[in-house]
């Protein structure tokens, strides 16, 4: 891998976190005005025709993105990542962004503590160190037995937790499945499930917010693109650690868009989650 391309691919992540915060951004607003179910419905819809149009595109087309010998396992995959969005957007109508994405950051640690159980993964002392620093920073943005912990703060660790078991099944059928076939299986079954739940929750909507869901699933199809690019010029564990400007961004929007303020206890644990996820990806690349 080039140094080149490693700038590249540097680049490219910094772009998708950017267009990621954008769409949470849009997200808050839409989820703030009519049902969550509903706006994750029409942004799936979106998504599978992207899906779709991409697997069509590409040699033995949507067969051959189709074909998996684990259909039950990528089907639950598809799932488990649409309803972790729809727990995730109803939280930043909770909390909004800084505080939702500053507990979500530490979803990193949750794959790195359950990639044992669930892959069989070896975990060292020095990364259990860092798990549960970063807990530590989970616990202190929550503010347990301070008699302000509201049960909403909890939801964005469920979107975290939902979210690291699917990062590690995405890893478990990328043994035997390519990445064409896994993002093929997200996206549509994904749009399936959601429609499934989401048409029983139809609100008729504003012109104005007809532009932001526009612009909610253009937000969604590029993020995703500029990642897949991202990925195919760089090593993962190069450009992971620059995923966290997510967390920076998102608060930015929520600051300046939203009116949002960061918490003392909030930006200590979040900079402590941070640290001990970037350690968390040091380590593993010394031991890959």
């Amino acid at each position: 891998m080039t140094l080149q391309n490693t700038r590249l691919g540097i680049w490219l992540m910094v772009l998708t976190t950017f267009i990621f915060a954008v769409q949470d951004g849009i997200s808050r607003h839409l989820a703030g005005e009519y049902n969550v179910f509903m706006v994750v419905m029409i942004r799936y819809w979106f998504f599978a025709a992207f899906v779709m149009t991409i697997a069509a595109r590409k040699a033995g087309g949507l067969r051959a993105a189709s074909a998996t010998t684990q259909p039950l396992m990528q089907g639950f995959r598809a799932v488990l990542l649409v309803a972790e969005i729809c727990v995730m957007i109803y939280g930043f109508t909770l909390l909004g962004l800084v505080e939702s994405h500053a507990v979500f950051a530490c979803y990193p640690l949750l794959i790195a503590a359950l990639s044992g159980p669930v892959l069989g993964e070896s975990v060292g002392w020095r990364r259990w160190a860092a798990i549960a620093v970063g807990f530590v920073g989970v616990t202190i943005i929550l503010e347990p037995g301070f008699g302000v912990f509201q049960p909403a703060a909890i939801i964005p660790f469920i979107a975290a937790l939902m979210f690291a078991l699917y990062g590690l099944l995405t890893r478990y059928v990328a043994r035997r499945d390519t990445a064409a076939t896994s993002f093929f299986w997200t996206g549509t079954v994904g749009s399936v499930a959601m429609t499934a739940v989401g048409a029983w929750f139809w609100e008729p909507m504003t012109g104005p917010d007809w532009v932001w869901m526009g612009a909610l699933c253009i937000t969604g199809a590029a993020g995703h693109y500029t990642l897949i690019k991202c990925y195919e010029v760089a090593e993962a564990s190069a450009v992971q650690p620059f995923a966290y400007l997510q967390l920076v961004f998102a608060s930015t929007l929520g600051i300046l868009v939203f009116s949002e303020t960061i918490r003392l206890n909030v930006a200590l644990g979040a900079a402590l989650i941070v640290g001990a996820g970037l350690f968390t990806l040091w380590r593993q690349r010394q031991k890959g």
